[in-house]
């Protein structure tokens, strides 16, 4: 779940509460119009849930189970907005306008005509994201954006893949961003949501470099985050993971003004300096933290650590003990 910060609208969960609690909360949640949802009969009703915004662009991320969501026709508060569920884990069933698509993992679907109304049911336990837009920002963008009113994507599209993965850092994070950062993830996720839907060709050329590119970074950011401590880690098994050629994961490095290397040395770094400072660690000696932050080589370890944090390592324990 997104940690509090200046994006985050509310969050929500079921955890600990009792069936027939879950079912008076749930309904409450309803009723103010906070989320149209409704408990399904016969099945254990359970949500965890936070929504956020950047932007115009509002986001839920969780998971829902036992419920159905329900979009009356013409409700207000969707006027003139297009809705984006994905489903990230599990089935869910979408209606819309007498036409019924079941979702497995990984599809996406569009509703490009929300005032019409739309029912997501999911008996079962599901990880879900949505997403809600004014049409006014998708339709620069999307050339027929309404050819069809709910239209399928299918898991397997890059472009929606991608959106994912960039909205669930996003949500790891303990401040996703603010200001100006904040527009600029807007536009990523826009940008991202156009290749999805089928962004017209000048700004499908457009969004891939701005927001493939901001989520490509991210999600490599993320991969040295995994592996920093791997003595083998290397740009060349970085991109292969990513699909993606060692140039390209240079040149996305490259727009932030460092490169891989000095990323990936960042990283280890900090974790041992995490380590060192850690008075329940004073026993471990200092090759061993720096083995265990990826480095092959004490002594150039000892040197990275000085340059950086202008203190050798055992300065830094020595402090942190007195």
């Amino acid at each position: 779940m997104l940690p509090p910060g200046d994006h985050l609208l509310w969050s929500f969960s079921t955890r600990g509460m009792a069936p027939e609690a879950r079912v008076v909360a749930l309904r409450g949640l309803c009723e103010r119009g906070t989320l149209p949802i409704e408990p399904l009969p016969d099945c254990i009703a359970e949500a965890e849930i936070a929504r956020w915004a950047f932007g115009d662009v509002g986001i839920v991320l969780g998971k829902l189970g036992g419920l159905r969501q329900v979009v009356p026709p013409n409700a207000r508060e969707f006027c003139d907005e297009v809705f984006l569920g994905v489903n990230i884990a599990g089935a869910a069933v979408a209606r819309h306008r007498g036409q019924e698509l079941t979702l497995q993992t990984g599809d996406g679907v569009l509703f490009s005509n929300v005032e019409a109304g739309f029912t997501s049911t999911r008996p079962r336990p599901s990880q879900f994201l949505g997403l809600r837009l004014p049409r006014r920002m998708l339709t620069p963008l999307v050339a027929n954006l309404d050819r069809t009113s709910m239209h399928l994507i299918p898991a397997r599209h890059p472009s929606l893949g991608l959106l994912v993965d960039y909205l669930r850092l996003l949500s790891s994070r303990q401040n996703p961003g603010s200001g100006e950062i904040g527009r600029a993830i807007s536009t990523h996720i826009l940008d991202l949501i156009a290749l999805s839907v089928g962004a017209d060709q000048d700004a499908a050329a457009q969004a891939k470099c701005r927001g493939v590119r901001a989520a490509r970074l991210q999600a490599i950011k993320a991969d040295v985050a995994s592996h920093f401590s791997d003595v083998d880690l290397s740009v060349v098994a970085v991109a292969a993971r990513h699909s993606v050629t060692p140039r390209y994961v240079h040149k996305l490095f490259e727009t932030e003004g460092e490169t891989f290397s000095e990323y990936v040395l960042a990283r280890r770094l900090e974790f041992a300096h995490r380590l060192l400072a850690d008075r329940r660690l004073a026993e471990r000696s200092v090759t061993s933290i720096a083995l265990d932050a990826g480095f092959s080589d004490v002594s150039y370890f000892n040197r990275a650590f000085r340059r950086r944090y202008d203190a050798t390592p055992t300065n830094v324990r020595a402090a942190r003990s007195g």
